[in-house]
């Protein structure tokens, strides 16, 4: 990313004021906090705050950057058409700030108070994100509509923005107390199990919503990058009942959580040996290519 921002400046900039690439960005936010959460769960200690500084960071500068860019350059309804399902990566990079933040709280010291607000203003500021980009894909398809081949798979991260804003809640219900989590430990807990039960709904749809795009409408099955975005959300579904069911203690949750972590596991498989396969077709292509074009 680095080398690409010092070679192709200009091609980067396009990417940042484009509808439909710009906010693909903020995974930079929400892989720094998956990475900072695994090392915090080994028990180091600075380096998960250092990632958890990046992601922020990171976040603040992107979080005003692309909406300025592709508002900017893509007003009215060039915007609206530009809208999928990746700008929900905007609230899932702001609910990853949370997690971090609620997961470092507890063995933070004098830093506990500050941590505690972060995630909870994060968790907040998700939330809304999540509503507004929401409405806007409503009114996209109410009075636009959107075609089958554009209901790709990346539409699978609205259900995972809505499952770590699950988790985000979770953890911090789990928090120890500090003023802020006092007063919103309750609201967080009934607004988490809220969130996940549209998340259970949205499953069944979206799987609906692929049927009816491949059997329906004749939209090709074949392997592409984008199928690694359900991957995601059914993992952080998973993970979000297990905090779910044991933050709100709600057994029968945590075991929807647990045992659909089958599921996750199952697709990703699925998806590993398609691109498997694709990936030697296409090694395979330019040599029977090569032998074909061969005069005798």
């Amino acid at each position: 990313l680095v080398w690409r921002l010092i070679r192709y400046p200009r091609a980067v900039l396009t990417d940042l004021a484009s509808p439909h690439n710009g906010f693909a960005f903020f995974t930079f936010v929400a892989g720094t906090n998956v990475l900072g959460a695994r090392l915090a769960a080994e028990g180091i200690g600075t380096l998960p705050a250092v990632l958890l500084g990046v992601a922020f960071a990171a976040w603040l500068f992107l979080g005003y950057a692309i909406p300025a860019l592709v508002v900017g350059k893509h007003p009215g309804d060039d915007l609206l058409r530009g809208l999928n399902g990746t700008w929900f990566v905007w609230p899932v990079a702001r609910q990853s700030v949370a997690v971090m933040a609620a997961g470092l709280q507890q063995t933070a010291g004098g830093m506990a108070d500050a941590l505690s607000i972060l995630a909870i203003l994060s968790w907040g500021i998700g939330i809304m994100l999540y509503g507004i980009i929401g409405t806007a894909l409503v009114i996209r398809i109410l009075t636009r509509g959107i075609p089958p081949e554009q209901w790709g798979p990346p539409y699978w991260v609205m259900m995972g923005a809505g499952a770590i804003s699950v988790l985000a809640g979770s953890r911090i219900v789990e928090m120890d107390a500090t003023p802020m989590v006092e007063v919103m430990r309750a609201p967080v807990a009934a607004a988490a199990v809220v969130f996940w039960a549209f998340c259970t709904w949205l499953i069944p749809a979206l799987f609906g919503i692929g049927y009816w795009r491949h059997f329906m409408c004749g939209v090709p099955l074949r392997y592409e990058p984008g199928f690694w975005s359900m991957i995601y959300p059914l993992g952080m579904y998973s993970v979000a009942g297990i905090y779910l069911g044991r933050a709100d203690e709600l057994p029968l949750v945590g075991w929807i959580g647990g045992h659909f972590l089958w599921v996750a596991l199952t697709a990703w498989l699925i998806v590993f040996v398609a691109m498997g396969v694709d990936l030697f077709r296409a090694a395979r292509s330019p040599r029977t290519q090569d032998v074909t074009s061969t005069p005798k």
